[in-house]
């Protein structure tokens, strides 16, 4: 995590600091030796009295979370020091209990697990970041199903749309994102247990039973084998967050750019506080994008280390195991931070319908050549339609005249168009084309998606 935390409310959220807090990372690989111990002694592998004893040092307020940072520095990886501290303590209530902890496993066993269970709980906020994301968008693009704006491509006006298909083109990626995260969640929460070298030898014949009721205990699916230097679940749990960061980053960057003083067509959320500069007072910066985009920007790289620390050696890793440890959490905890800062931004999002109106006209009707090109070409065939039409683009920008006036004294044009048809054909409310239909396919698909969610109770 962030060396410093003056900057961690704009990189994460209190939620999800807590579930990777150093305390609560301890906790979990806690409830997992709990959890072991519990399984061990129903299955008459360790007595029955080791339990209460080594339950009762499962908590992490009586480890030395210090000591273990230090500790685990020569070690190799925290659960060997944490498994010793763990030891003395129940030691020190119970000399016999304390020959039973973390019987059977092995420090990769518990790190990995404890992992999947910190995974689980940032994840289900995730996904409920995602949701009222999604119901923010659906909300914008129904407000904006008609207001008309100047689509633009390569950075260059283009032809008109509307804005509630940009807001659409938004939410439509979430609904995707929100499959992909559901889906490699039913992969990740899977247990870790297979032992030293993933043999679960230790336990013999017993191995397989106290697998399975390991991952009874802690609600975790059962995999078909220990996958201690197999690490595509966690990897793809980086991968699809990083495809929701860059939707998050596009979103961002389109209204930052929207935002720019000579566009002014949106404006981020107006709060005390929020925006200003230390120099200039009349600025109101979008910070809320600022944010989201530093996070698109960061979290592909920590994407790369992840799927670089996938080649791993034989049974046991050196070296890309320990490149996970910080990297996953980091990815989650950017990925959640850039939710909330877009969740606020599109919730208060200021828009200019007014702005957008007017600058479809800011290159004099040039934007609308391509409609009368195509009436044009009815009659005198495309590609002469299209050479007029060049032309008189280009005669408009040299005189500053308005392309409707200069279609009007164009004898060839006016020749097929009349006057009244040329000037229907520059209304660019009527050449949105499909805008409305799509806009209002997406949020059909948005209200079946929560009626079947409510519907399964989640």
């Amino acid at each position: 995590m962030a060396i410093s935390q003056l900057s961690s409310g704009m990189f994460s959220t209190t939620a999800l600091r807590h579930i990777f807090s150093e305390s609560q990372t301890v906790q979990a690989m806690l409830d997992v030796e709990a959890a072991l111990t519990r399984v061990l002694a129903a299955q008459k592998i360790i007595p029955s009295q080791a339990v209460a004893a080594i339950e009762a040092c499962c908590k992490a307020e009586k480890i030395n979370i210090p000591k273990l940072i230090d500790d685990a520095a020569a070690a190799g990886n925290v659960a060997i020091p944490l498994v010793k501290q763990l030891t003395h303590c129940v030691a020190q209530q119970d000399a016999d209990a304390a020959r039973y902890v973390h019987w059977g496993a092995t420090s990769q066993d518990i790190i990995d697990t404890a992992s999947i269970l910190q995974l689980r709980q940032a994840l289900n906020l995730i996904t409920s970041d995602i949701t009222g994301l999604s119901d923010a968008l659906a909300t914008l693009a129904k407000q904006h199903v008609h207001t008309v704006m100047i689509g633009r491509t390569w950075m260059q006006h283009a032809l008109p749309l509307t804005f509630g298909l940009k807001v659409a083109s938004w939410l439509d990626a979430m609904h995707r994102h929100q499959d992909r995260l559901s889906e490699c969640q039913s992969r990740l929460l899977v247990l870790q247990f297979g032992g030293a070298a993933g043999t679960l030898a230790s336990l013999g014949e017993q191995g397989f039973n106290v697998a399975s009721m390991l991952a009874q205990e802690l609600d975790l699916t059962l995999p078909d084998m220990p996958w201690h230097t197999q690490r595509d679940r966690l990897v793809e749990v980086a991968t699809t967050l990083g495809l929701i960061t860059g939707s998050l980053g596009k979103i961002a960057r389109d209204i930052a750019l929207h935002s720019q003083t000579e566009i002014a067509e949106l404006t981020e959320p107006t709060v005390s506080g929020r925006g200003g500069s230390s120099a200039m007072p009349h600025k109101r910066n979008p910070v809320g994008c600022a944010a989201v985009l530093a996070v698109a920007h960061r979290v592909p790289g920590l994407v790369s280390t992840m799927l670089a620390s996938m080649v791993q050696e034989q049974e046991r890793a050196l070296g890309g195991w320990q490149a996970e440890w910080d990297t996953l959490p980091e990815i989650v905890s950017l990925c959640g931070a850039a939710l909330h800062q877009m969740h606020v931004v599109v919730q208060g999002l200021q828009v200019n319908p007014m702005k957008m109106r007017s600058n479809i006209d800011v290159t004099r009707g040039l934007v609308m050549a391509e409609v009368v090109s195509l009436a044009l070409a009815q009659h005198i065939g495309k590609e002469a339609a299209h050479h007029l039409l060049e032309e008189a683009c280009t005669l408009a920008v040299n005189t500053n005249t308005h392309l409707i006036d200069v279609l009007k004294a164009d004898k060839q044009c006016t020749a097929h168009l009349s006057v009244i048809e040329i000037e229907r054909l520059f209304d660019s409310l009527a050449y949105t084309g499909q805008s409305s239909a799509f806009v209002e396919k997406v949020l059909a698909t948005h209200e079946h998606r929560k009626s079947v969610h409510h519907s399964h109770g989640d």
